[in-house]
């Protein structure tokens, strides 16, 4: 008997990869396709057509399967980028394009909707989380105040893996995990709040699609699309889930003590637990559901390989120059000291923020400390969202590496001495599609009246790479501690710097 395929499709920011894997967790097939953002747009305005992604599915999916029979596979599972708002008229048609995760152009928006229902507090008291500019439900309201005749089109409202589960089911549904960064959520009951929702609006919640698990199947793939891709119209689809849901799984990153860190553009890390995690005193780290039944408590900062690439354009270096030019300057750059904060930021919450070289003197004034301070800089903000998760009570023995900036052997050691703990990659990089396809594999035997264990799967599937393991070095450990409470101190004293900033220069000011 011809052994099972599993596709999983991770639709992202920059890219649609895909992975094919067997029933052993071997890959048997992988493509990818690039695209970019709509071009043009005001200050903090980020969005995608969602026609873009399921393009780059298309191509992606060609390549993935070009030596492979398409029809031996048994499921499909899709992990996208998280928060962007996809909405759809009556007939299934995109109103608009997608306002991304990265979108802080919703800040005013998001503020009032907790002011709505008293202040953060209260709001956190009411969903788990605050409302960064960034999650789902400020982008509804901005759709309200500033596109009327778009809001009054309105029927449903999906996220980016939902909007591609549609276009291969033709189901209108949502899954705990990715739903749980709508900041409409409930994320102790797992269920929509109904006083979050009718802030925004009082028939916003007929709007919204019915909430099931995240092991349960959003259903098979049409007929039209399984002719289109090769597969058997009885080919499952999974729930799906969030990309950083889905690299959870992929890292195997399903028991206390391990965290992953996720990191592309934006980094993200996040752990397992089997309980809520809230940050009922700031916020800042999102307590949201996994995509296997728990909880994933989780920060994200929107700015790490965003550094390292303006570098790399400045000076002209290709990825291995500024990885060789670091490489020969001392931890701390001798002074130079950056707060990354290029597209704005979430963790800490500064949506209003921008870059800020700092220490920047002669001795300094090289593409090699620049190199140096643009990857530090982007893990000390990491790192002050890892202290705020240990205040918390998560406690990593062992961070596994996902995400392009992990290929780097330099940023490893770096990672590894701001966060005090063991880094090690995963043989796999590309985690979330790779838990997106283990994903599919536990719908397809859950299909077939045979539920399957998400662990067993992992066990078997997620690997780790020796070679890749970095040791935190006791010395450079001290030193990133002082220059991560400096850091935080510069931030900190910036803030109003920032907002007097954005009032001068940006539309209307």
């Amino acid at each position: 008997m011809t052994m099972p395929l599993f596709a999983g499709i991770d639709s992202g920011t920059q890219s649609t990869k895909v992975l094919i894997v067997d029933g052993g967790g071997e890959i048997r097939g992988r493509g990818q396709a690039h695209y970019g953002l709509i071009e043009g747009l005001g200050t903090g305005h980020k969005e995608q057509h969602p026609d873009t992604w399921i393009a780059g599915l298309r191509e992606a999916w060609r390549h993935a399967v070009s030596d492979l029979d398409p029809s031996q596979i048994a499921a499909i599972g899709v992990s996208g980028q998280q928060h962007g708002f996809v909405p759809l008229d009556e007939g299934g048609s995109i109103i608009r394009p997608a306002k991304l995760w990265c979108d802080t152009s919703t800040a005013a928006e998001a503020q009032e909707i907790m002011e709505a229902r008293g202040g953060m507090e209260e709001f956190l008291e009411l969903t788990g989380n605050a409302l960064p500019a960034g999650f789902t439900a400020s982008k509804i309201l901005w759709l309200k105040k500033h596109e009327p005749e778009s809001f009054a089109r309105l029927a449903t409202v999906l996220l980016p893996h939902d909007y591609l589960n549609f276009w291969l089911t033709g189901e209108r549904r949502m899954e705990w995990g990715d739903a749980s960064g709508t900041g409409l959520m409930d994320v102790r009951t797992r269920q929509w709040c109904r006083e979050a929702i009718t802030a925004i609006d009082g028939k916003l919640v007929e709007k919204l699609p019915a909430l099931s698990p995240s092991l349960e199947p959003c259903g098979t793939v049409r007929p039209e699309i399984a002719a289109e891709l090769g597969v058997n119209p009885d080919c499952v689809v999974s729930a799906g889930g969030g990309d950083n849901m889905m690299g959870a799984i992929g890292t195997g990153n399903m028991t206390g003590g391990t965290v992953t860190a996720s990191l592309g553009t934006s980094g993200t890390i996040y752990a397992y637990s089997a309980e809520p995690v809230i940050d009922a005193r700031h916020g800042e780290i999102a307590a949201f559901c996994d995509s296997t039944g728990g909880w994933l408590p989780l920060l994200c900062t929107m700015n790490v390989t965003v550094a390292t690439e303006l570098v790399k354009r400045t000076f002209g270096l290709s990825t291995r120059e500024h990885d060789e030019a670091a490489g020969t300057v001392p931890p701390g750059a001798e002074g130079l000291m950056l707060l990354p904060y290029f597209e704005g930021e979430r963790v800490p919450n500064v949506p209003e923020g921008s870059g800020v070289w700092f220490g920047y003197r002669e001795r300094t004034h090289s593409a090699a400390h620049f190199a140096r301070a643009a990857m530090e800089g982007a893990t000390l903000g990491l790192g002050y969202g890892l202290g705020r998760l240990r205040q918390l009570g998560i406690e990593p023995k062992e961070i596994r590496l996902t995400g392009g900036a992990s290929a780097s052997r330099i940023w490893r050691q770096i990672l590894a001495d701001v966060f005090g703990t063991p880094v090690v990659c995963t043989s796999e990089a590309e985690g979330a599609a790779l838990g997106a396809a283990l994903q599919a594999e536990a719908a397809w035997s859950a299909a077939l009246g045979q539920p399957a264990d998400m662990e067993e799967i992992c066990a078997r599937a997620v690997k780790l790479d020796p070679q890749t393991r970095a040791e935190p070095r006791p010395e450079n450990v001290r030193l990133y501690k002082r220059m991560l409470a400096l850091h935080e101190e510069l931030s900190g004293s910036l803030r109003p710097a920032f907002h007097h900033h954005a009032e001068l220069f940006t539309e209307g000011g």
